[in-house]
């Protein structure tokens, strides 16, 4: 977990210098539609960057009842809706499979057409990247998209969180616990 909170950190001091957004969001089997009985949690952060146009994604899970399949993004519907895959045809690119707990970090480029299933592309993007694009981050920043990760006990979704952009208070809570971290490793 102490990866995600430096992944939230350091993108919130990138988008200092740039202009990346930062979203996130907790994963369980209750935020799933219909509902999964699963103990199974998780957590995700996911940055983009207008810039240059890449989205980073880091996503943390653990005590899935199945194992891992697929895991993407889905985008545009309001909670607890469901919605088709926006995000990569099958599975975020070098997603762990077949494990019940693991971490993911992976990032693309989101002016690439490949970066977006065939049915995203065409019904939000009208048929470009960069419509697809414009589309995932409207999505995003209004709490309509989800990231998703699938089992072999749930292949509809294990877990699954709508992403938000966090409170501002909340990434400075991230950066002092980051802080005192780092202190109590030099301590001892």
């Amino acid at each position: 977990m102490t990866r995600l909170l430096l992944a939230a950190l350091l993108s919130l001091f990138a988008g200092l210098a740039n202009a990346a957004v930062v979203f996130i969001a907790n994963l369980d089997g209750p935020s799933e539609n219909p509902p999964v009985a699963s103990p199974g949690t998780g957590s995700a952060v996911v940055t983009y960057d207008d810039l240059t146009h890449r989205l980073s994604v880091e996503v943390a899970f653990q005590d899935l009842v199945g194992t891992t399949t697929v895991a993407h993004i889905h985008c545009c519907v309001d909670a607890p809706g469901v919605v088709g895959v926006a995000t990569f045809p099958g599975t975020f690119p070098g997603f762990p499979v077949g494990v019940t707990s693991g971490a993911y970090s992976g990032s693309w480029f989101l002016d690439d057409p490949a970066s977006y299933t065939a049915a995203f592309l065409t019904n939000f993007g009208g048929g470009t990247a960069a419509g697809a694009e414009a589309a995932l981050v409207a999505g995003m920043t209004a709490g309509r998209a989800y990231v998703n990760v699938h089992t072999s006990f749930a292949p509809g979704g294990e877990i699954r969180g709508f992403l938000r952009v966090p409170e501002p208070g909340t990434l400075a809570l991230l950066g002092l616990a980051l802080a005192s971290l780092a202190l109590r490793r030099r301590v001892v």
